[in-house]
């Protein structure tokens, strides 16, 4: 399940240049086991864990790892986009 959930990620995120990590695209959060939503988070997708990591305001770093074999869920959230109407 694995490479399941690195290609949502992979979707939800971009890489940062020059690292390994990817940030979050802009308007787009994720919560994984129906845990935190995380925005504006940068995630690093290893080979045996997640970490998402985001600040708390100016003064604190905040990592939050994940075993792949416990993540069951991911949801990805986005504003809705509006269709063109169409005319009569």
């Amino acid at each position: 399940m694995q490479t399941v959930w690195e290609k949502v990620f992979e979707y939800a995120s971009m890489p940062v240049h020059g690292s390994l990590s990817r940030k979050l695209r802009k308007g787009i959060r994720i919560q994984v086991n129906e845990g935190k939503i995380f925005s504006e988070a940068t995630l690093f997708l290893g080979d045996e864990f997640l970490r998402i990591s985001e600040e708390d305001g100016q003064k604190e770093a905040i990592n939050t790892y994940y075993d792949w074999k416990m993540v069951a869920s991911v949801r990805t959230f986005s504003d809705k986009e509006e269709l063109p109407r169409k005319g009569k």
